[in-house]
């Protein structure tokens, strides 16, 4: 498969998934992040479908188009080893909705922090929270869950937060 097709199925997956996970999210509290800023289109349409939830943004740097920046008070920069943590601390198991979408190109690196977000993401999100991830995370706090739309195996992978 071309990195393009891959790239078009990833966002396919993204569209599917975001759209499902908002439509089920309860009205009320709880914040939405969305962890892996990059261009900002998943932002900006987390942003859409969810227009009276706060939604957080992290990311090392913020290179987003400008017109999917989120306001400064909502937006984390920095490295997502001390940037998650701060948050944690300072909103407890307060999310319940993750989106995690921060891969990297290199196999090595990418599994590495895999390990880290598998660690990182648990203590942000309250108890049955929504995780949706590019990445198969690994943690007991973590149950995986049925993909409720059709995607390629592996494609996104969702769990809850015990």
């Amino acid at each position: 498969m071309s990195r393009l097709d891959s790239f078009i199925r990833r966002l396919q997956a993204q569209r599917s998934l975001l759209d499902w996970a908002a439509g089920i999210l309860l009205p009320g509290s709880g914040l939405i992040l969305e962890i892996g800023l990059g261009n900002g289109r998943t932002y900006d349409h987390l942003r859409e479908k969810l227009p009276d939830r706060e939604i957080y943004a992290f990311d090392r740097a913020n290179n987003a188009n400008p017109r999917s920046v989120p306001p400064a008070d909502r937006l984390v920069l920095g490295e997502f080893a001390e940037s998650l943590p701060a948050f944690a601390r300072q909103h407890p198991a307060a999310a319940v909705l993750i989106h995690y979408d921060a891969g990297l190109g290199d196999p090595e690196a990418n599994a590495r922090q895999v390990r880290l977000m598998s660690r990182l993401i648990p203590p942000l999100a309250a108890a049955g929270a929504l995780i949706l991830s590019d990445q198969r995370l690994d943690n007991p706090q973590l149950q995986p869950q049925p993909v409720p739309v059709a995607l390629p195996p592996d494609r996104y992978f969702i769990f809850t937060c015990r």
